[in-house]
């Protein structure tokens, strides 16, 4: 007991002292020893090491680990490093994983296995040898004749950083030829060609026969390795089926389809259209407080759609922004606040340039210079709005747990067609001395 006590004491120092190195030296063992070393330490220890793990090591851990292990290390995982996991394990091991998952990383988890269809991500494969950079060429050899009985790939292995992300390959030839006490680093190919987990099918099968590849690594945006895509698959046009699996167990990729039932579509639609409907009456109220300055100066009417229009598009541009961002997993934690900025300072310097074209149109065509200046006063401030609206919205709805692609736009044209109304007719009562 006391030797134990010692051995354990040793061992946190360890890992408190350098977890990378011993999630290395964990990678190293062969899979039944790691499992073994892993299931006699305390959560707290086998937390700190799992983040440093290489992605197929860690999921073969994870498939045998006892389900009350589970929870203190998947709340120490990245969501990427998260569903990148889960992508690796069978169909049984995937119940246990999720059922452990805390909320807000599920959600998280949800969001990386959606990838648009046709994308690399949803076709790669998880099938494929990777190590990290510091793994001597002797550990790799001895891991890669453990592992050659469930059938990895046997021409190249990928390399990685500390982080997961992929920084060379190796050639199954140069690997056997090289040193055994020198680091993987030292025998790697640094320059690896990758696709983005994103990149069109089209476009991974164009890049693949240009280069006459038989596959490729797929990383997501930050460079971390996710998987294999292979060149088969392409031409066959397949995707994979444990991808789909994934995200119908998270409720994802169920929407509906251009040939999905009519019953089907009405659900998906109906709410929508009476939400639309009800958020038209909101701009139609605005419209009837002002009826008695529209009666009063009729040529008002003629400005309205041109405001509101002219918001509608600059918000529409702003939304397609934000909503591909959104996709591309481009706006990091943290940066909402930057991307409102920039898109409320890109539609305040269209909101002048736009209004004092119009208010040149309208000063010219109508003769009153101050129609001219309200037109470009309600110009700037709804082109403005939309901006801020554009972007604010489908992270919101995002948020809200919502569909930003099938909300985004209702509530961005009520936003647009308010804005542009109020503005304007609220500073044609304040300048209607003026206009008359």
């Amino acid at each position: 007991m006391e030797t134990s006590q010692s051995l354990l004491a040793l061992i946190r120092r360890y890992v408190d002292s350098d977890p990378v190195a011993a999630a290395h030296s964990l990678e190293s063992l062969a899979e039944e020893d790691a499992l073994a070393v892993l299931k006699e330490l305390p959560p707290d220890l086998s937390s700190r090491i799992f983040p440093h793990l290489e992605l197929t090591a860690a999921s073969a851990f994870l498939q045998e680990l006892p389900a009350e292990q589970l929870p203190p290390i998947l709340e120490r995982l990245e969501p990427q490093q998260g569903a990148a996991i889960l992508m690796h394990l069978t169909p049984q091991a995937r119940e246990k994983f999720v059922q452990n998952l805390p909320a807000k990383l599920k959600k998280s988890v949800q969001e990386y296995l959606a990838y648009p269809e046709d994308s690399a991500g949803r076709m790669m494969s998880t099938a494929m040898l990777s190590f990290h950079e510091d793994i001597q060429v002797q550990d790799a050899v001895h891991k890669i004749r453990l592992l050659a009985q469930k059938q990895y790939p046997a021409s190249y292995a990928y390399v990685v950083d500390n982080t997961n992300r992929l920084v060379g390959v190796i050639n199954m030839r140069d690997l056997m030829l090289a040193s055994p006490q020198v680091p993987l680093s030292a025998v790697m190919r640094r320059e690896v060609f990758s696709v983005n987990c994103f990149m069109d099918r089209e476009q991974v099968a164009d890049e693949l026969g240009r280069r006459k590849f038989f596959a490729a690594p797929v990383v997501d945006p930050e460079g971390r390795l996710l998987g294999l895509v292979k060149a088969e698959k392409l031409i066959k046009g397949i995707q994979e089926e444990a991808t789909e699996d994934l995200q119908k167990m998270f409720g994802a990729g169920g929407d509906e389809r251009a040939f999905s039932s009519v019953g089907f579509s009405l659900k998906k639609r109906m709410p929508w259209l009476a939400i639309n409907l009800v958020t038209a009456f909101g701009a139609g109220a605005v419209v009837a407080c002002f009826e008695g300055i529209i009666a009063k100066i009729t040529v008002l009417a003629v400005y309205l759609p041109i405001v509101a229009g002219q918001g509608g598009n600059a918000g529409a541009q702003s939304l397609a922004v934000v909503m591909r961002a959104i996709v591309m997993r481009e706006i990091r934690p943290g940066e909402n606040w930057k991307l409102l900025v920039k898109e409320g300072t890109v539609g305040l310097i269209n909101g002048v340039l736009i209004g004092v074209l119009t208010a040149g149109a309208a000063w010219m065509w109508q003769g009153n210079p101050m129609l001219g200046a309200v037109v470009a006063l309600a110009m700037t401030a709804n082109l403005f709005a939309a901006g801020l609206a554009g972007a604010a919205i489908p992270m919101t709805m995002k948020r809200l747990g919502f569909d930003p692609a099938q909300s985004s736009n209702i509530v961005l044209t009520t936003v647009t067609d308010i804005v542009g109304f109020l503005s304007f007719l609220g500073f044609a009562v304040l300048f209607q001395d003026a206009l008359l």
